[in-house]
């Protein structure tokens, strides 16, 4: 057992809460189907668990990640040095 749970809440690979079940009960689930059992919120009581891909789910996430890389903008602050003997005509250029 983890963490010497006894049981957990599951949802299954659909989506759909199977309910609360044994934790070796979950771990069976998961190997039927070759998906990983992921803890989802461990403070719950019992804690709620998923069964699903998550080598699939963290690519999803890294994938979500690098698109809000590319929409974000990025400002780019320049900076202009002045000398004590500008002329008007640059100072007002610049």
């Amino acid at each position: 057992m983890i963490r010497g749970i006894p049981e957990v809440r599951l949802i299954d690979h659909e989506g759909k809460q199977v309910g609360i079940v044994p934790l070796l009960q979950a771990q069976e689930m998961a190997r039927e189907k070759d998906l990983d059992l992921v803890e989802i919120s461990p403070s719950a009581a019992p804690p709620v668990c998923k069964i699903m891909d998550y080598g699939k789910y963290v690519f999803q996430q890294k994938k979500k990640q690098n698109e809000a890389k590319k929409k974000q903008k990025v400002i780019v602050v320049k900076e202009v040095q002045f000398r004590p003997r500008i002329d008007v005509l640059d100072f007002d250029f610049k």
